[in-house]
Parts: C-alpha cells; structure tokens; sequence
C-alpha cells in the first residue's frame, strides 16, 4: 500500500520560500529613497527642529509658545486628489508636493496661524526611490515657500492593491496663531471689502470633472494648446499656488482690533468661490462679488467649452481665477492690494459686504447661503466676467 504523503525532507519537492520582496515589498528600495530625498526635508528645517531625517516622530521645540499669553493650535490634512492621475501619465513628479502643501497649509492660515510643521504620507504600488524622491522634494520646495518645517513622514508600498506605477498622497500640519489674532467670521462687518488673489490656474479640485471633459473631447496631455501657450498636460500640471507667508504678511501688516485690519481669508478649494467664501461670513451678512472685476483664465474657458459645462457647475467645481481670498476693513483695502500685487502676487477688489436685506434675490445659483455644514453668511454672484 502506497501513501499519497511527500517524504518529508524533500527540498525538491517543496516551494522556494516566500519573502517579503516576493510578495512585492521592496524595503531597501525603501530606503533609497529616503537617502535621495533626506537634503530636501532637511533644507525645510529651523531651529526648531529637533533630530533628522528617519526618526519613529518627528519632534518640534514649541517653548516660543511661552510667550504667547493663549496659543490655539490649528490643523488640517488633505491630498491631492486625482490630479495625480495627471502627474503619473506625464510621469512628472516633483511639482504635485506644491499641490499637497497649498491644499493643507492655506487651510491653516485662514484663521490667520502660522503653519509650524508638516508630515507627508505616499502610498505606492512599488517603491522607485528616484520618484518617491521627486514628491518628497516638490512638497519640501512648498514647505520652504510657506516657511514650514517637514519633520516626517511615511512611504507605504501597497502591492495588489494599487498598480506599479500608481501613488496617492497626503499630508497634515499643525500652526499656531494667538487667540487674540484669530480671524475668521466674528471679525467681518458690514462695510468690509473682499480682495481676490488670483490662481496659478486649476490648483487640485475638481480634476474628476476636468479629466471626464477632456477625455470626452479626445484630447492628448501631449497636445499643443495655442491658448494655454504650452501643452494640455503642462496646463493641468501647474502647481498650486502657496499663499501662506502672504496671508501671514498681510494679518501682520494691517492687525486685528486695529481700523486698519484684515479680518478673514477664505481658501477657494472644492466647491468654489461662493461656497468657501460664505463659510467665513457670519449669518446677517452677505458679500456680493462682482464677476466683472476679473476675466477668467483660458484653462477655465477650455473646460467650459469643450465640455459644455454650465456655469453654474463650474462655479461650485473650480476656483475660476481666484485661489484665496481677503476680507478687510474698507480703510485697508486699497494699502492690502497694493501690498499684495507688491509681492508679486496679482490682486483686486472684487466686492463688499453688506447687511443681507430682504431686498437681496436669495435664489438661484448666484445666490449661496451657508455650505460645508456653516451655517454662515451669504454670497450673491453679479455681472459677467470681464
């Protein structure tokens, strides 16, 4: 009688074992790519960094806090979103970490804190150093633009669950502003003036709906586009504009409790002008922006156009032009305009704010009250664009 039952011990008909790196997990490969992107991060560090690159926390020296007589911390985390997708089919990696700082960094600074640090998180199909690098870089050039400390940070490899070339990222930061400083709603009046500071282009929102438009429409990233000057491809992928240290600049220059003041920004991401502006409204006001003030850039009229897409849906989609946004005191409007166009970044009066009487038409797509869950002030939509 003969058993069905290997001999044991037959290392030939036993399988080679499994490893790690055979399952798709390549540590070393891990590892060069800290060793590419290690000068980068450390080029974001103060004084108040403390340790290097590859430590289990990164660890940051808050003893200025002392001084403040009642710091609030402020956080925000965000990603990129599918403007990845962008980044990936150019196979262009080094300016999506512009997108990732814009979108959490400028969420901070609204209510006028200073961001401290930053920590990044890269999920990946499969470790290349040298691309894993070429993020890590973009987003410590952002950090260095918004004077913010990267002091960590995570890579994942993610074999069987995302492709060999396919990545996503996200990142968190922590800021600090004095409580006496804070801006944000209960600072706006009637009477204020609403400031636009313009885009670099589309930023990171609303890529689902531009890559369906220009999927539809059949065209390559590759393609020459005469009213973009560049390629399609290079027009998506233009980084997001960082506007903290001018936030910052501007808080500083014209304070709060002053007549002269900055009392809010809002930051343009999903879901438009209308919709962030009117979160930092209080109930009672409205701000009424006029269209008029500023002509929309050509990326924003492509995507009208070859996708037929009402304006309606693009205004709650895309920024339109204007990236962030300023309310001050009418005595510091014209000074905060010239202060901003000073530092080289294009700035305008773009409306006021006023008591929201029931004279105002408060239906329609030009009319948005509240959004994101604030139940807040309003914003009514005039004229065309320029």
């Amino acid at each position: 009688m003969t058993s069905a039952t290997p001999a044991a011990g037959n290392a030939s008909n036993s399988p080679a074992g499994i490893t790690y790196a055979s399952a798709g997990v390549d540590v070393e490969a891990g590892d060069r790519a800290v060793e590419l992107m290690k000068g980068a991060v450390k080029a974001t560090h103060n004084s108040s960094v403390i340790g290097g690159v590859g430590g289990f926390a990164g660890l940051y020296d808050v003893s200025r806090l002392l001084t403040y007589k009642r710091p609030l911390l402020a956080t925000s985390t965000d990603g990129v979103g599918t403007k990845v997708a962008i980044a990936q089919a150019m196979d262009i990696h080094d300016t999506i970490g512009f997108d990732l700082v814009g979108m959490v960094v400028d969420d901070i600074v609204v209510v006028g804190a200073e961001p401290l640090y930053m920590t990044d998180y890269i999920a990946c199909g499969k470790v290349v150093p040298e691309r894993i690098a070429d993020i890590v870089r973009g987003i410590a050039a952002a950090c260095s633009v918004a004077g913010t400390a990267l002091v960590g940070g995570e890579t994942a490899e993610h074999p069987g669950l995302l492709g060999e070339h396919e990545y996503d990222v996200a990142g968190a930061a922590t800021g600090v502003v004095e409580a006496s400083e804070l801006l944000g709603p209960d600072r706006v009046r009637a009477g204020d003036v609403v400031i636009g500071m313009a885009s670099s282009g589309l930023h990171s929102n609303g890529y689902s709906l531009v890559r369906r438009v220009i999927n539809h429409a059949g065209w390559a990233l590759d393609r020459q586009v005469s009213e973009l000057g560049r390629t399609l491809g290079e027009e998506l992928l233009e980084p997001t504009r960082v506007y903290a240290a001018d936030c910052l600049d501007l808080a500083r220059a014209f304070p709060v409790n002053t007549a002269n003041a900055v009392h809010g920004f809002s930051h343009v991401t999903g879901g438009g002008l209308a919709a962030n502006l009117a979160r930092v409204l209080p109930q009672g006001l409205v701000a009424t922006v006029d269209r008029a003030t500023w002509e929309l850039p050509a990326i924003f009229k492509l995507v009208s156009e070859l996708g037929n897409v009402p304006l309606a849906d693009l205004e709650r989609t895309l920024n339109l032009g204007v990236g962030m946004v300023a309310i001050v005191s009418a005595e510091a409007a014209d000074a905060a305009v010239a202060r901003l166009n000073d530092r080289g970044l294009p700035s305008w009066i773009m409306g006021t704010v006023t008591a929201d009487s029931d004279s105002i038409l408060k239906s329609g797509p030009d009319y948005v009250q509240g959004a994101k869950g604030v139940d807040g002030g309003a914003v009514r939509l005039v004229n065309a664009y320029a």
